[in-house]
């Protein structure tokens, strides 16, 4: 019936050919398109590594200069023919005047946006130029902030639309850059397109879903076409026969198509089933062919944040098609400083990370950038749902008209982007402000009159609780929206008791980690500790001179003013204090890992009162000592592996109550479990001193106690030399076993480990057994295995595949906890 033939509509990309130069000095050099001025000073050798030794604070001058970049283009007479081109910025950061042909055809002043300019009359047959001049950021954000008659917290970052990061933080570098990061497209349209293709959920249950493809047809004359909508999969025809052949006027017209699917397959996070997607592709189609065509992934799927007085303060949790999920994961930054530099595998692999550790949902930190479209894909693939951040974080924001005029730009291009993500659970508007302005003192530090902070405050009401949940309601009918992350700030007592909670009593408060058993809210959406990443990574820092802790370069990589005194300061507490920095950074880790075992035990045993827990943060932007559970070279820190049991659908937990060591069983699952649960008393050499059985039926969506002991039954064993290991057995659900410590990690008792390896080939299957119990067997350099930092039983043996960190092909060497107590 239809003649598939090309498009007549197409793209170009307009990213080779560019050259950049310090505008004054008109000395051209190559540049990256999509890239940044720092990548390409770096590529031309103009300046040393940003990310090595010190050399941040000698490339400061950087963030102070005008920036060119100028490329150009051929077209044909042909090209010109098309009745609109239009010339696509995806992301320009941040101030960047834009001429082509030496008209000016864009001011932008918004990294978040994407803009869209009809140039056809500015081109011409034959050669085109384009320039682009860069104003620094820092310097008109200092132009803006003078305006005011007060002084905003954050500094001068706060005028600008750009990624709040890159002015540096307590895990971050300063690198405040400029450029071209995202692509250039010229559009060639022909009659018409589709635009705003988006998808309403009308009815869904396990019989039927209803839902309507919506779009506009934007023609450039009145024209008459069959609207061709088409199942990807099956390729079968959606649109209904009437739909067929319509006509269309000069301009914007809306179009709509309501689907039914008899016995839907649902969309469902990590752990609760299948994140399954439906493809379709719409078409403008005349007898000479498509006109135009776009795809579109239907994710069928409910998603409800719950936020309800009871008896206790307010509830915070997910409905996902109905059932309440209790979210496990983590707070998601800009994987690179310079984030030209990330493609859409570096978005993959950290989404690829996350549901390896069974997370089910990330945040998207408001510090940072609204994330390529390649991670929301991954999300929407892997089931990860996503808390967005608008990207406000930390500061106050001025309220001028021309301010939230941008802003409004900003909100609605994002949100119309995002909508149809199935993974996109709830937006937020801002990372801390509200805390920050209630509890931070910046009333005080900056001396604000009471008309002052009444205005500044204004200013935020409308930004907050005005605009952009206006936004949301307009372009993304049924998402939630939360003002601001926190509500209440993790000193006040009702923080724990409504809404969601950024506790950080522990580090920032100095408190032990036994608090985070008792200081548990509705849902945990920031807490951390950090850990300085592996000696590999410290390696591309530094020379082997400066490998240790009061190195120059190794503090350079410490962002937070009192990082390293208060790790030190925890170590102390739990563990031995290693002499080498190997060994520091190792224990390091295993600090990090048994704070965050405390954490996250505490808040899924307190379900259905908490029902989420994501620690901060997931990943890193160069090599840095952080809270991150991966550096920034992808290795996972001990903390990661053991997020794979902690975040595991069915986790065993136990804890020292005033009577019993309790053992709790957390599951997860929508389903009740049966089996035996078994828990042995052994001593380091594997002999059983006490064991414990008790068949138990596991409730659905539970975390109870199953089975108790009491000090009378543990009296007689030396607590230092015997640990306490459980098991559930059950054979529908496959749990992992979970090893228990009755005193800390320094007073154990450790014999000298006795293992047993075979290697199947040089680098691949390893075997690895020992006569005795080994604690926290560490591989050294291996970018990645199913395992590390693991506890090894004695005489039980552990098989897995080990890929190698770089080329050295030496047999594999470890580091276990035995080598810093016998230090």
């Amino acid at each position: 019936m239809f003649v598939f033939s090309q498009a007549q509509n197409r793209e170009i990309l307009l990213n080779k050919n560019w050259l950049f130069s310090q505008k004054g000095k008109n000395t051209w050099n190559k540049a990256q398109v999509p890239g940044c001025v720092h990548s390409d000073l770096l590529a031309n050798k103009m300046i040393p590594d940003p990310f090595y030794s010190t050399n941040e604070t000698q490339l400061q001058w950087i963030e102070n200069e005008n920036w060119e970049y100028k490329s150009s283009f051929k077209l044909s007479a042909k090209d010109l023919k098309s009745e609109r081109i239009e010339m696509i910025f995806e992301g320009l950061d941040t101030y960047a005047n834009v001429y082509l042909n030496q008209e000016l055809i864009l001011s932008a002043n918004n990294m978040f946006r994407s803009y869209s300019i009809d140039v056809k009359k500015y081109l011409k047959s034959g050669n085109n130029t384009l320039l682009v001049i860069f104003e620094s950021a820092v310097k008109k954000g200092k132009d803006e902030a003078i305006k005011l008659p007060y002084t905003l917290p954050g500094d001068e970052k706060v005028f600008t639309r750009k990624a709040q990061y890159q002015y540096g933080w307590d895990w971050g570098p300063r690198f405040v850059t400029c450029g071209i990061y995202k692509n250039i497209k010229l559009k060639f349209i022909n009659e018409a397109e589709i635009e705003n293709l988006r998808y309403d959920i009308n009815k869904l249950n396990d019989s039927i879903g209803v839902f309507t493809l919506k779009f506009d047809i934007h023609s450039d004359k009145d024209v008459i076409y069959d609207v061709v909508i088409k199942d990807a999969t099956t390729n079968e025809l959606v649109t209904p026969v009437e739909k067929l052949n319509s006509q269309f006027k000069k301009g914007i017209t809306p179009f709509a198509v309501t689907a039914t699917i008899p016995n839907p397959k649902l969309w469902w996070c990590n752990g609760m089933g299948k994140p399954h997607m439906y493809h379709y592709t719409v078409s403008l189609v005349k007898k000479s062919g498509i006109i135009a065509t776009k795809s579109i992934d239907v994710g069928l799927r409910t998603i409800e944040l719950v936020q309800q007085k009871d008896s206790v303060g307010k509830s915070f949790y997910f409905k996902l098609n109905g059932v309440p999920v209790f979210m496990k994961g983590a707070n998601y930054i800009p994987s690179h400083s310079f984030l030209s530099e990330l493609n859409d595998n570096n978005y993959r692999n950290d989404v690829a990370l996350a549901k390896e550790a069974n997370m089910n949902m990330l945040r998207v930190w408001g510090g940072g950038v609204y994330a390529d479209d390649a991670f929301y894909a991954a999300c929407n693939k892997n089931g990860i749902l996503v808390c967005q951040d608008f990207m406000f974080a930390c500061a106050m924001y001025p309220g001028d008209s021309s301010f939230v005029k941008n802003v409004r730009e900003e909100a609605v291009g994002q949100v119309k982007r995002l909508r149809n993500h199935p993974c996109m659970a709830v937006w937020c508007g801002n990372n801390e402000i509200d805390e920050g302005w209630k509890n931070w003192g910046w009333q005080k530090q900056c001396n604000y009159s009471k008309q002052d902070s009444a205005k500044i405050w204004n200013d935020y009401l409308n930004l907050f609780h005005a605009l952009l949940p206006s936004v949301v309601r307009e372009h993304s009918a049924g998402t939630d929206y939360i003002t601001s992350s926190p509500l209440i700030g993790w000193g006040h007592k009702e923080s724990l008791t409504n809404a969601d909670s950024h506790y950080w009593g522990v580090w920032w408060g100095n408190e032990p980690f036994e608090v985070y058993e008792k200081k548990v809210g509705r849902f945990m959406s920031e807490y951390g500790f950090q850990s300085m990443p592996a000696l590999s990574t410290m390696k591309t820092i530094c020379d082997s001179v400066n490998l240790h802790l009061s190195s120059d370069a190794i503090k350079a990589h410490q962002k937070h003013p009192t990082g390293f005194q208060t790790i030190e300061k925890y170590m102390a507490r739990d563990f031995v204090i290693p002499k080498s920095l190997e060994h520091y950074s190792y224990v390091s880790q295993l600090l990090q890992a048994h704070g965050m075992k405390t954490a996250i035990e505490a808040h899924r045993r307190a379900k259905p009162y908490c029902m989420g827990t994501l620690f901060w943060q997931l990943n890193d932007c160069w090599p840095v000592t952080s809270w991150s559970s991966f550096d920034f070279y992808k290795q996972p820190k001990a903390f990661y592996y053991d997020l794979m049991r902690l975040y595991d659908n069915v986790l065993i937990s136990v804890i020292k109550s005033d009577l019993y060591y309790e053992c709790h069983v957390l599951n997860d699952h929508p389903f009740g479990l049966k089996g035996v649960f078994e828990i042995s008393i052994k001593d380091f050499f594997g002999k059983v001193l006490y064991q414990k059985k008790s068949e138990v039926s596991i409730q659905p969506n539970s975390s109870l106690v199953y089975l108790r002991l009491t000090e009378d039954e543990l009296k007689s064993y030396d607590k230092s030399a015997c640990y306490m290991s459980c098991q559930l057995l059950c054979d529908s659900v496959k749990t992992k076993k979970t090893l228990f410590y009755f005193v800390p990690q320094k007073d154990l008792k450790l014999p000298k480990p006795e293992l047993d390896i075979k290697y199947s080939d040089e680098f691949g299957s390893v075997k690895i057994k020992s006569k005795n119990l080994v604690k926290n067997l560490y591989i050294k350099d291996i970018s990645y295995t199913e395992n590390n930092y693991f506890d090894l039983e004695a005489n039980e043996e552990c098989e897995f595949t080990v890929l190698p960190f770089g080329k050295t092909h030496q047999k594999l060497t470890f580091i276990s906890l035995y080598d810093i107590l016998s230090q």
